[in-house]
């Protein structure tokens, strides 16, 4: 089994440590972060080892990386610091779960977090450090670039581009052959028909509260019956 070390030391952090370790074949020796935010030498009984030395404790020659931060910042907290993990020379690995449904010639890069349940088509290319969470569909020729975050139940339609550092929101639509620009955030339940540009902000319109409390409404429905 492969080793390696998790940055991280929040509820990712957590998450990612238990599908490494209950689907994969890598093997957590201890997690890092820097040393400003370390709260406890251990975690989960593993070492916690400051990130400023960690190369010193767990050399790049022997032990890889997996970064596990969110999306702060239109994910560049988590840029940072995998290109920091780089500089010192780590190999930043990804997971894919055992339940996703891909193809063989599906192509992704360093640092990707892809959970349960996706259905992936074919001639699709996932970039660098980038997190998928689980119940999506992206559709033939998606390009994914680097460092984006996709939310659950995203519907990816063939032949869209998803530009660097965007955030994809819960359920959101993207109609086929479209172009997501860079750093864009689409938020939950937004359907987008057509490109977007670069820092664009897309919001669904919210489901008003109805004018009656659930006690008052049940009432109303017992009596409509």
């Amino acid at each position: 089994m492969m080793r390696i070390i998790i940055f991280g030391n929040a509820k990712l952090a957590e998450l990612a440590y238990f599908y490494f370790k209950n689907d994969s074949k890598f093997d957590v020796l201890g997690f890092t972060v820097n040393k400003d935010y370390i709260e406890s030498e251990k975690f989960f009984d593993l070492p916690m080892v400051p990130f400023e030395g960690i190369e010193k404790v767990y050399p790049p020659s022997e032990f890889k990386m997996f970064v596990a931060i969110g999306y702060s910042e239109l994910n560049s907290i988590r840029e940072n610091i995998y290109y920091d993990a780089k500089s010192k020379g780590y190999t930043l690995v990804s997971y894919i779960s055992s339940k996703a449904s891909f193809w063989s010639d599906l192509v992704y890069g360093e640092n990707c977090f892809i959970l349960e349940n996706q259905v992936i088509q074919p001639f699709v290319k996932i970039g660098n450090n980038v997190t998928i969470w689980g119940n999506s569909h992206f559709g033939h020729n998606t390009i994914i670039e680097d460092h984006c975050w996709i939310s659950p139940h995203a519907a990816i339609c063939g032949g869209v581009k998803i530009g660097h550092n965007s955030f994809i929101g819960a359920n959101v639509t993207v109609r086929d052959n479209s172009q997501i620009g860079s750093k864009c955030i689409i938020g939950a339940g937004a359907i987008i028909h057509n490109d977007t540009k670069d820092n664009e902000v897309f919001i669904a319109q919210p489901t008003d509260k109805y004018r009656l409390d659930s006690e008052k409404f049940q009432r109303l429905m017992n009596i409509s019956k």
